[in-house]
């Protein structure tokens, strides 16, 4: 019985469900499963629950009242598992076994419903084919055939095969390319621009076309498949002629003669498949070479319409741009801004483009050079180097003050209690500068211990007195 004959009615009501995504989901998710089983016979129906849980677990799907299937049973995160899994055996997507040895049901795929779910996971799986559908495939069926003692033309159809799809997928990412084309130019707006950019970059086209021009080395196994192709049709028009002379040496009708003569219809066959790998690898080529155009037209497009956004402004309800693109037509620009200035406060006039933008103008005016006399450095005059020199924090009565209160007997005497704040330290050191420099002999400056007092302030002990004076009072 045909394969087709064997789906049943309800098959297809899983194409005309509103949870179709999830239900391939799911089944691509047991088909998975059931592959890395150890089991012979597939997988129980609490395994194929389990494997549902988790992608409903991971898929955001909303809870609500609106939540019912085809069937009007109400949907929860609880219940969803075994109602697809029971649709499933219902419309003929798995098929259900009883086990004796393990006393449960089991489940397996037929092999029409197998089919479909192989493509739901290729369909998921962007990347999927990506090494099939390449020149490097082609060229490695080619090379297998040449060196295939037996010259099984199974392998140069699964050459021709490969050269079908790898023209199918130039043919779908051209569309995709002329796809994306159309949506660049409906935007309005820098931020569109970069979306559109984003997706054409990081979609599955925009990888395969890296693949085709970087790993697969398209041109140099190109070269290599038509040596190939040019080397197998001269031997096997050897073959043939050789198999033809034996043939005329035998006698028709016997098993000799009639292996003779399948040989012949093998290489006539080879010949006429050889013959069409070489004419798709033509079509590869200009499909190719067009894409690689098609893509530098994409850039170049891209970037025009980033111009001139930049320049024009955007599109659409915004008027003041606009108005400010017409201003800069406009030969009274002057003029209206005037009169725009003196009806509305401006605290500076709009621009689109400005210093800070992303893209300026150039200036199209060359400025004229002029040569100039070098002149000679004045040197600097000490009175304006005295303006850089730091001026004291304090005023010379505050310092004397600040002497006068430390001071003893004619003796500046520093302890603990004579720093309180920052503005004491600060006049201690002036203090102490002043004593080091203006000292003519008739002072003596004496440094102690470091010190440290309650309010946290580290110091060195001073004492200055005069040389004639008794120390020790």
């Amino acid at each position: 019985m045909s394969l087709i004959n064997r789906i049943p009615n309800d098959f297809y009501k899983l194409f005309t469900s509103k949870y179709t995504e999830y239900y391939m989901a799911f089944l691509v998710a047991i088909f998975g499963a059931m592959e890395q089983s150890y089991s012979v016979l597939g997988l129980t129906e609490k395994e194929c629950r389990a494997v549902m849980n988790e992608r409903i677990a991971s898929e955001a799907i909303l809870w609500d009242g609106e939540n019912y299937d085809e069937e009007g049973v109400f949907l929860t995160r609880s219940n969803m598992a075994s109602v697809c899994l029971k649709h499933f055996e219902d419309w003929g997507w798995l098929k259900q076994d009883y086990d004796e040895t393990l006393n449960t049901y089991v489940v397996t795929f037929p092999e029409y419903s197998q089919m479909y779910v192989e493509l739901f996971a290729r369909l998921m799986d962007e990347g999927d084919g990506q090494e099939r559908e390449s020149v490097l495939a082609i060229y490695s069926y080619l090379y297998t055939y040449s060196v295939d003692s037996e010259k099984n033309n199974e392998i140069l159809k699964s050459a021709l095969n490969a050269s079908k799809r790898l023209v199918r997928m130039l043919v779908n990412m051209q569309d995709g390319m002329r796809e994306y084309f159309d949506e660049l130019s409906r935007q309005k707006d820098f931020k569109g621009i970069q979306d559109v950019l984003v997706r054409e970059i990081n979609n599955s086209d925009s990888r395969k076309y890296a693949i085709l021009t970087t790993t697969d080395s398209f041109y140099r196994y190109k070269e290599a498949v038509k040596e190939l192709i040019v080397k197998n049709l001269d031997e096997n028009e050897a073959r043939r002629r050789k198999k033809e002379l034996e043939l005329a040496a035998l006698q028709e009708g016997t098993p000799e003669s009639v292996r003779c003569q399948k040989a012949i219809r093998l290489c006539d066959e080879a010949a006429d498949i050889m013959f069409r790998i070489e004419r798709q690898s033509d079509v590869i080529e200009r499909r190719y070479n067009k894409l690689i155009e098609q893509k530098t037209v994409f850039a170049g497009r891209a970037a025009a319409r980033i111009r001139y956004i930049m320049q024009e402004g955007a599109d659409g309800d915004d008027r003041t741009t606009s108005f400010v693109s017409l201003l800069n037509r406009s030969g009274r620009k002057v003029k209206v801004l005037e009169a725009l200035g003196e009806r509305v406060r401006m605290s500076a006039p709009y621009q689109l483009l400005s210093q800070d933008s992303l893209y300026r103008r150039k200036s199209t005016a060359k400025e004229v050079f002029s040569p100039q006399a070098l002149t000679k450095e004045e040197a600097v005059s000490t009175e304006e180097m005295d303006s850089f020199v730091l001026k004291p924090l304090y005023t010379r009565k505050e310092i004397e003050e600040f002497r006068r209160k430390n001071e003893k007997e004619g003796v500046f005497r520093v302890t603990e209690d004579t720093v309180h704040s920052a503005e004491d330290l600060e006049k201690l050191f002036f203090v102490w500068q002043e004593a080091t420099e203006r000292t003519e002999g008739n002072e003596e400056i004496t440094l102690g211990d470091e010190l440290e007092n309650s309010d946290g302030f580290r110091f060195t002990s001073l004492q200055i007195c005069e040389n004639d004076m008794d120390l020790s009072k």
